[in-house]
């Protein structure tokens, strides 16, 4: 009778289930349009959740060994007890041993998820309704073990005591923590940028319509429904809160708690967060009924909350679809984000400056200018970093070593316009579109194989934004080229030193395009004592001059480029080596005893025999 009552059931469970999906769809349908190749997502599901989430979720190993108890025993346990409608497997007393066996694995599972919180809750964890969660998967495993190991009166009890838990996990789908066992599995099949999964970059901005009625998101409704399904799909586990580096700075800005304002703009009462909020923010603001717009303007667009969450979620995204909103239609950038972008737009550069000064650092080298009509092999994108005395030094020393090569380039010199990522980061998609065009139709009209930048910023959006705007390139950072050159003996270096340096991975170069090997190449060429900060790679630690948040200016316990500087001050090296001038800058700000910052060209080019 036990076995019976069992699978009945699990059957009332999945029309409960299905039920509470429809409820949440209806939330979901309040938001925009969006093409979703269901099909295709759905096939793809099984891989995206096994081996792209969980090679997320095992950076925590102890977190990976529980999601696969909990997650793996509650899939099994029910979808066999659900496939025991089938006369031939109720009757096979192994087939209730094995499902007996996945209710034993869940219940090890629940264990682990109440061990997460109790005896002491980790701060990045949220509580509320979490702490209850153990409760109601212990007595649904608990509860299915009993029922499929004893015959008689104590299996109706585990009947019952697995209806209670059953009942309980259903109920949290729609306002509890099983939302995201619901949302994530959906998330995960109608993502908004499935080429994640496919090992892309995928992390360019999609262009704006601007012709649109609103533009950007001034209302939550205002988001893609999948967008509003992803932010459903968080668990709030608090990686990306441990991530951010705006967090860690003390502004107002978490991203846990970003992403379930997102969730509370979209719904109705519901359980409320209850997990770390923004610093220093104690009540909603106006921004979506939910935000305050000093939370939005925190983050320096790094992406460590999106390389960190294993959902997969795009806080970033989110985060300038707004700011398109807000700057675009209500003219309330902060700081000295309009006068940058008003320079932009009568300049052509964030500073205001004559076009020709750009080539001021190069006073002496002779550099050759490409016209239109002309062709190069090399054409060297200088960025605006150019007009920085500071980096004009870094560019020099690139310069010489691809003079030292023997490479055919040339620059743009007076011609060169700024790429419009500050623009873009900034909300300003219209001034973007501009530089994004006069540059296109400008390259179109000379003849080059590639183009090499020292600006990850620079070739970001060259690399991956451009496209859309019929520009497609080959695009290299310098550090990629000095690693061809070494490796080509297009150049030799000296002996290599016993300086201890270590690497600062700009966040536009190794989240965002994924080079992290080449300038370690480069470094273990130049010296025998490269060490690691604790953050590094994928994982690194923004400098804090990303997305515009040197001319926003939000002000935080901390500044983001002395956290960082710390980190390398802990691994004992003498040396920064960076390869990007917003760090170079960031990072050589930092006031009091700290190693020396330079860029690898500028290594290279002493090393230079």
């Amino acid at each position: 009778m036990a076995f019976g009552a069992l699978v009945l059931l699990a059957w009332l469970l999945l029309a409960g289930v299905a039920v509470q999906v429809g409820r949440l769809g209806l939330r979901w349908r309040r938001g925009a349009g969006a093409s979703v190749d269901w099909l295709g997502g759905l096939r793809a599901l099984p891989r995206r959740y096994l081996v792209d989430v969980h090679a997320v979720v095992a950076r925590k190993p102890a977190s990976s060994v529980m999601h696969q108890a909990i997650a793996g025993g509650l899939l099994a346990a029910t979808g066999l007890l659900l496939l025991a409608a089938i006369p031939a497997l109720f009757a096979a007393a192994l087939y209730w041993l094995l499902i007996a066996l996945a209710f034993a694995v869940a219940l090890v599972g629940a264990v682990l998820v109440r061990r997460r919180r109790v005896p002491v809750k980790p701060a990045s964890l949220s509580a509320g309704a979490f702490l209850t969660l153990p409760a109601y998967l212990g007595a649904y495993a608990a509860g299915g073990l009993i029922a499929t190991l004893l015959p008689g009166v104590p299996g109706l009890l585990g009947v019952a005591l697995a209806a209670f838990g059953g009942i309980g996990l259903v109920a949290q789908i729609t306002g509890g923590p099983m939302r995201h066992a619901v949302a994530g599995a959906l998330h995960l099949a109608a993502h908004p940028r499935p080429a994640r999964f496919a090992g892309g970059a995928a992390s360019d901005l999609v262009p704006l319509d601007l012709d649109a009625a609103r533009l950007g998101v001034g209302t939550i409704g205002d988001f893609a429904w999948n967008r509003l399904l992803g932010f459903d799909a968080c668990i709030q586990c608090g990686r990306c809160e441990e991530a951010c580096p705006a967090f860690a700075a003390g502004q107002p800005l978490n991203p846990k708690a970003l992403i379930q304002d997102f969730c509370a703009a979209n719904r109705k009462g519901g359980t409320a967060y209850a997990g770390s909020p923004h610093p220093g923010i104690a009540s909603p603001g106006p921004v979506l009924g939910v935000l305050h717009a000093e939370t939005l303007w925190s983050c320096t667009t790094c992406r460590a909350c999106v390389a960190a969450c294993p959902m997969m979620i795009e806080h970033v995204d989110a985060v300038i679809d707004i700011r398109r909103n807000l700057t675009l239609e209500h003219g309330a950038a902060p700081g000295k984000a309009d006068a940058v972008l008003a320079a932009l737009r009568y300049a052509g550069n964030t500073g205001g400056l004559a076009p020709a000064q750009r080539l001021d650092f190069a006073a002496g080298l002779k550099l050759r200018v490409l016209a239109p009509g002309e062709a190069v092999d090399t054409l060297l994108w200088l960025g605006d970093g150019a007009f920085d005395r500071r980096y004009g030094a870094t560019l020099r020393a690139l310069i010489g070593i691809m003079r030292a090569a023997k490479l055919d380039f040339a620059v743009l010199g007076p011609a060169e316009r700024d790429c419009g990522d500050l623009a873009r980061r900034l909300g300003d998609e219209a001034g973007f579109a501009a530089q994004a065009t006069v540059n296109v139709a400008m390259l179109g009209t000379m003849s080059f194989t590639r183009i090499v930048t020292a600006d990850p910023h620079a070739l970001h959006v060259l690399r991956q934004e451009y496209p859309a705007f019929g520009g497609h390139y080959t695009v290299v950072h310098h550090t990629a080229l000095i690693d061809e050159l070494i490796t080509t003996n297009r150049i030799t270096l000296g002996p290599a030193t016993d300086t201890v340096i270590t690497y600062h991975d700009p966040c536009y170069l190794g989240r965002y395009n994924g080079e992290t090997a080449a300038p370690r190449r480069v470094l273990a060429r130049l010296t025998g004592q490269a060490v690691e900060m604790a953050r590094a790679r994928e994982a690194s630690f923004c400098c804090g001059g990303g997305g515009g948040a040197p001319v926003t200016d939000i002000p935080g316990k901390q500044r983001i480029p002395d956290l960082r500087m710390e980190q390398a001050r802990e691994t004992g090296a003498s040396l920064v080596a960076v390869a990007c001038p917003g760090c170079t800058a960031m990072l050589e700000g930092v006031i009091g005893p700290r190693p020396l910052v330079r860029d690898i060209a500028e290594l290279v080019h002493e090393a230079l025999q």
